[in-house]
């Protein structure tokens, strides 16, 4: 089963007045180079930018994308169907490197009740539907209405603590603190095409599809990307300390294709207002095909930003957040009443118009390529090159 049937899906629908940034893997230099998409080529920034920090945290980083001279450059549609094909050539890399990979958890109320979910089946995937009718019947009408951390907040928690119900993802879904956590290590995250991992000894896990935001080093948001935030739900589920173990594995997050940065044609209020379309597709026939919005999230994406950065926490290099995502899929998936569970060979694709698709399939975390291109290896690549 192909990745997409036409590589120019991978971008969004009007590439052509994006300003769109990234990575690439250059074989001729054995590193990453920054790119740019100009027209129908790729356009190669690194003389300028050696990090996609170093563009990020310029004064103007559109004005760069747009005019900086060229290293060297690519065919777009080449790169994009090696991509794909996920070969050693020149393919498309995780638009993120020196950034820490930040991700809030519980920021639409749907996915904050599976939370509550997977809390009282203590990671027992069997005990998950009985639970979720449960939960549903009880607190589930109740809240989407209801601002975290405002006065009718407070007044569903007392409700909710008077009847045993009440939750620590209720707690960060609805309190006056959003939960931020660490995602995974710099350089970790794997691009489109690439295979993303589910570790083994999993067997209750899913897709977790989000919008991406790349936050500078002094607070401002300055694009964004599709992410997915893969998670271990019966890991999780035995308990929230080990999120850790849940979240950060070999290949689980994945970032792309590229990086849309904001301007006149696309900000944020765009950002706030995208449908992001969930596709999963089983070698078994199984499709999942749903999608949500961010009109639906809870805290509004400057909201998180600033829980992320601020006078109590710094980023020099900035960081690239994840902000939650509305799926948590509960279709039964083999037998009745199991819900939802990756299998290995799992197409996902995760796409908005506006930022493109990006495209993985399902491995073992120790199946998939070993991460062994960290920051020590990003030194001596860029100094043996000239470029510090």
């Amino acid at each position: 089963m192909n990745l997409l049937d036409d590589a120019r899906d991978l971008l969004p629908t009007d590439h052509d007045v994006a300003v769109l940034v990234g990575r690439l893997h250059d074989p001729d230099e054995g590193g990453p180079a920054v790119v740019a998409v100009r027209g129908d080529e790729l356009i190669d920034l690194t003389d300028t930018a050696p990090t996609l920090t170093d563009l990020l945290e310029h004064r103007d980083p559109v004005a760069l994308a747009r005019t900086a001279a060229p290293r060297k450059s690519w065919s777009l549609l080449d790169v994009l169907a090696e991509t794909l094909r996920d070969k050693p050539g020149p393919k498309l890399l995780a638009p993120a490197d020196l950034q820490v990979l930040k991700a809030a958890g519980v920021t639409f109320v749907q996915s904050m009740l599976e939370r509550v979910i997977e809390e009282r089946a203590a990671g027992d995937v069997t005990r998950s539907a009985e639970i979720r009718e449960q939960v549903e019947s009880a607190i589930g009408g109740t809240l989407a209405a209801v601002r975290p951390g405002s006065a009718e907040a407070r007044a569903v928690k007392d409700v909710l603590v008077r009847d045993g119900l009440w939750s620590q993802y209720l707690e960060v879904g609805l309190g006056p603190d959003p939960e931020i956590f660490t995602k995974a290590p710099l350089l970790s995250a794997v691009g489109a095409g690439a295979q993303i991992g589910i570790a083994e000894g999993s067997d209750w896990n899913n897709p977790e599809p989000e919008v991406a935001l790349a936050i500078r080093s002094d607070g401002t948001i300055v694009g964004a990307t599709l992410g997915n935030d893969v998670n271990l739900r019966d890991v999780e589920g035995r308990s929230a300390l080990l999120l850790p173990k849940a979240k950060d594995n070999n290949a689980s997050a994945s970032l792309g294709p590229f990086l849309r940065l904001f301007d006149d044609g696309f900000g944020l209020d765009d950002v706030r207002q995208l449908d992001v379309r969930l596709e999963v597709r089983g070698r078994d026939g199984f499709v999942l095909d749903g999608l949500s919005s961010m009109r639906e999230i809870s805290r509004d994406p400057e909201e998180l930003a600033a829980a992320a950065l601020g006078a109590h926490h710094q980023y020099p290099d900035g960081l690239v957040l994840y902000t939650g995502t509305l799926f948590a899929p509960t279709e039964d998936r083999g037998a009745p009443g199991k819900g939802f569970t990756h299998e290995v060979g799992d197409v996902v694709r995760i796409s908005t118009a506006k930022l493109g698709t990006l495209a993985n399939r399902v491995n073992r975390s120790e199946q998939c390529p070993r991460w062994d291109f960290g920051v020590r290896s990003l030194i001596t690549n860029l100094t043996h090159r000239g470029l510090l």
